[in-house]
C-alpha cells in the first residue's frame, strides 16, 4: 500500500473560529502555545475534514484562538482500497501528509487575520507531525 499514491484534492478551507483578547495578552509574559488536531470523515462525499486548533496564551488565558478546517475529496478507488468491512483505515502517513497541508494552511490565515497588528509576531511553529500519528487512524462506518 505505501508506494501506491492515495488519491485527493483540496475542495474546501474554512476558518472555524478567529478571535483575539488584547486584555489577555502582554509583552512580558511568557507564551504557551496548545495544538489540538481532529479528523471527521463525510462517508457520502468520500471527504476527510482536518481540523486544526490553536491557543496562544500567557498565565493560562487565551489571547488568540484560531480553528481552521482543510477538506479533503478522496478519490473513488482510494476510498475502496481503504475500506474493511465496517470501517475504513488510512495510513498514518497519509493523514500525517493531510494534517501537515492544513497546518500550513492554519499559519497562513493566522498571518492574514493578524497582520497590521501587534498579534502578527505570533507564528505558527513548525511542527514534527510524523511524531504525532505513529498508527494508522480508523473510522467506523455505521451502517
Amino acid at each position: 500500500m505505501e508506494n501506491n499514491p492515495l488519491g485527493f484534492a483540496l475542495q474546501a478551507i474554512k476558518t472555524e473560529q478567529f478571535a483575539t483578547f488584547e486584555k489577555n495578552h502582554s509583552a512580558k509574559k511568557e507564551v504557551s502555545l496548545t495544538t489540538d488536531i481532529e479528523f471527521k470523515i463525510n462517508t457520502e462525499n468520500k471527504q476527510v475534514g482536518v481540523y486544526t486548533t490553536f491557543s496562544f496564551d500567557q498565565s493560562k488565558k487565551v489571547f488568540i484562538k484560531i480553528q481552521v478546517s482543510c477538506h479533503f475529496e478522496i478519490s473513488l478507488d482510494t476510498w475502496n482500497s481503504l475500506l474493511s468491512e465496517n470501517k475504513i483505515i488510512f495510513p498514518h502517513t497519509f493523514i500525517t501528509h493531510l494534517a501537515v497541508l492544513t497546518i500550513g494552511t492554519a499559519r497562513g490565515v493566522l498571518h492574514s487575520k493578524t497582520e497590521g497588528t501587534e498579534f502578527n509576531k505570533y507564528i505558527l511553529p513548525t511542527l514534527d507531525i510524523s511524531k504525532m500519528f505513529t498508527k494508522d487512524v480508523e473510522f467506523i462506518l455505521e451502517k
